[in-house]
């Protein structure tokens, strides 16, 4: 049984998959749904749409770049190095409750998918990144100035 740290091709491809149906998803719920009405309550509306959107929208494609960085290393693009140095996924900014509130149920059950696959991917990427930090510093220090000299020449 292999290390349970380890990310395989399989598993990028599966999630990378699954990111990109919800991103499909995300575009359709957030770009066509318009607001004919007006007045407080439908600018407090186009307004949780609007940041609630663009936070799911940045959450899915940190994702999706996450995934893209460990497709393009199992593709032989990216070095180890380059993967672990440049693939952090950046942190979530969960949803706000009181948007949530204003929005319609399926949107908000879109949202918690995204927030839940980042979650997921989030968990993944620190158990990968658990593997380099039990090497001794020394070590890295030598792989980082090799990988800076290979990428010189």
């Amino acid at each position: 049984m292999g290390n349970p740290t380890d990310i395989n091709e399989p598993i990028v491809e599966a999630l990378y998959s699954e990111a990109l149906l919800l991103a499909d998803e995300v575009r359709q719920v957030f770009d066509l749904h318009p607001i004919r009405e007006t007045g407080q309550d439908a600018d407090d509306l186009r307004l949780a749409l609007s940041i609630e959107g663009l936070r799911t929208t940045t959450r899915v494609m940190h994702v999706l770049a996450w995934l893209l960085n460990h497709r393009a290393y199992f593709a032989g693009e990216l070095s180890e190095f380059q993967l672990r140095r440049h693939s952090k996924l950046p942190p979530d900014r969960p949803a706000e409750r009181e948007n949530l509130a204003l929005l319609e149920y399926t949107t908000c059950e879109l949202i918690v998918e995204s927030e839940n696959l980042h979650a997921r991917i989030t968990r993944l990427d620190a158990a990968w990144r658990e593997r380099f930090e039990m090497r001794p510093a020394a070590i890295l220090r030598l792989q980082e100035r090799l990988g800076q000299a290979m990428y010189r020449s």
